[in-house]
């Protein structure tokens, strides 16, 4: 897992928790939170911390990594604006991260090991997004999906059909995009800037 992660990953924890919940979850699994963007770390290392949030504030670790994938998303836009161009919506966004983006992020980060996505597009409302990844983070998937339609002021209704942790060998996410009201939209930002679990 590249560090990258790590440091949002931080952000999250310090701007939902506080500083001192931080600092408490390196006490509590020994992790030295000093993280480099290009380098790699064990994947455990990642599943301790969010283990240890879990126990500590109490909510579920699949919702956890949803929300740091919500707020994932919103931090690749702050650090990789090239690669929300203007114009784009949700859909191309979602459909741009396999061919496109990632192909980007090999060239940045040689050695990341990636999931695949691959595409069904139904409809110009609709699109189904196939998961595979030995990490099994699918709700960190759902979390991006979330976060894409933040970021374009779009309503991403989506539903999994098929996942890893119920002996598929992938997840299927089925994705229905409409786009949210004018006035909804500036309460939704609200919502989105306080990133509360």
């Amino acid at each position: 897992m590249k560090g990258i992660v790590f440091t949002l990953f931080s952000e999250l924890v310090e701007q939902t928790f506080g500083p001192a919940a931080w600092d408490r979850l390196l006490l509590s699994t020994g992790d030295s939170g000093i993280y480099t963007a290009a380098a790699s770390y064990p994947d455990e290392s990642i599943n301790r911390l969010v283990g240890a949030l879990s126990k500590q504030s109490g909510l579920a670790t699949a919702k956890l990594i949803r929300t740091f994938g919500r707020f994932m998303l919103h931090g690749f836009v702050q650090q990789y604006p090239s690669f929300f161009p203007d114009g784009q919506n949700a859909k191309q966004l979602l459909m741009s991260v396999d061919g496109i983006i990632h192909v980007e992020v090999k060239k940045l980060f040689p050695d990341a090991v990636l999931p695949r996505f691959e595409y069904e597009d139904p409809a110009p409302d609709r699109l189904v997004m196939t998961y595979r990844s030995e990490r099994g983070l699918c709700a960190l998937a759902e979390g991006l999906i979330d976060g894409a339609g933040e970021h374009f002021g779009e309503t991403i209704t989506h539903r999994q059909t098929s996942c890893v942790h119920l002996g598929s060998d992938h997840c299927r996410f089925e994705l229905l995009f409409s786009p949210v009201a004018a006035r909804d939209s500036a309460q939704r930002r609200e919502e989105i800037s306080s990133f509360n679990p």
